[in-house]
């Protein structure tokens, strides 16, 4: 794919507002409808309106930036950093406007079956992390020292068990937000999870040719969603959380699973795509797709040392434009 048709189809994906409701189609078929043109706006943050915009806090923690956020008030300081969860059991916090890992503590939880390891991640407006086990178990996990707590989830009854997770707006700049899950197993598409009653509910599939595609969410203070597809070139696509269909899917040039897809994760901050990718046994490394300015997509750790990244969370208060 030319580094033309992968600016206008970034810009179009973060720009997009409404998606038609039809599946995804090949991946000759994608690589042609790119050229359809720019979408409704240039970044993650246009097209939605409402919310507002706020400072972001010069904590010692989130290394003095500051940027706009759709995101609404009551959003901790906590809760506007990036975190990911490695295959080694370890809780980090991430700040892409430095390109800074702080290690928070390895987790204590307590998964019931033999073998269960840590898979997923998503991050409440609160700085709650809740990571989901390869087994379907669901814990909460605090972002400020990795302590855990387990949850009544029933993992056992439900019809996915190693999914992908994040968390999205209800609507743009609103304190309301929902839990997102994608199953990476038996079930690949799109269900919602009631955080009170802990009910999973099917919202549908995501379509042609992403239908059986292993992949994880990230969500938006301004309230979209997107999934990071773990093929042969990866795909980035924005989600329909009414439908659960996939549209205005990316090639990305620089991650390739060739089948190896054994951790993964992606992040949406600062306007920008953040992903997470390890091949085999690797140690992960960070890739960096431009979409709130050119659409140019970099690695920009090339190894973030000696862990593999199996789950990324970032809250819904996050920065959803450019920081300072």
């Amino acid at each position: 794919m030319s580094k033309r048709t992968l600016f206008v189809s970034v810009l179009a994906l973060a720009g997009l507002v409404s998606l038609p409701q039809a599946g995804c189609s090949s991946a000759e078929e994608r690589d042609s409808s790119f050229d359809g043109g720019e979408g409704e706006g240039s970044s993650g943050t246009s097209g939605n309106g409402g919310g507002g915009s706020s400072g972001l806090g010069g904590s010692t923690s989130s290394g003095g930036i500051t940027g706009n956020t759709d995101a609404g008030g009551g959003c901790s300081d906590a809760s506007k950093l990036v975190y990911v969860l490695s295959a080694e059991n370890d809780l980090y916090s991430f700040n892409p406007a430095e390109l800074e890992f702080v290690k928070i503590g390895q987790l204590d939880c307590e998964p019931e079956g033999f073998g269960s390891t840590p898979n997923s991640m998503a991050v409440d407006r609160s700085g709650t992390a809740w990571v989901g086990y390869s087994d379907g178990q669901l814990f909460k996990v605090s972002t400020e020292d990795a302590s855990c707590e387990s949850t009544s989830f029933d993992y056992r009854r439900a019809p996915i068990s190693r999914y992908g997770m994040g968390f999205s707006s209800d609507t743009a700049g609103s304190e309301a937000e929902t839990l997102y899950l994608t199953g990476n197993e038996s079930d690949n598409g799109l269900f919602s999870l009631d955080t009170a009653s802990l009910e999973l509910a099917k919202i549908g599939d995501f379509g042609g040719s992403l239908d059986r595609a292993q992949a994880e969410l990230t969500g938006t203070g301004d309230a979209k969603l997107y999934g990071f597809f773990a093929l042969s070139p990866a795909i980035l696509a924005q989600v329909d959380k009414t439908t659960g269909v996939a549209s205005s899917p990316v090639e990305l040039e620089t991650i390739d699973f060739d089948g190896n897809a054994l951790a993964f994760a992606f992040s949406f901050w600062g306007g920008d795509f953040w992903l997470y990718s390890s091949v085999d046994s690797a140690p992960s490394k960070v890739t960096r797709v431009r979409t709130a300015t050119d659409g140019s997509e970099s690695v920009v750790v090339q190894d973030v040392g000696d862990f593999r990244i199996v789950g990324a969370g970032v809250s819904t208060c996050a920065p959803t434009s450019p920081v300072n």
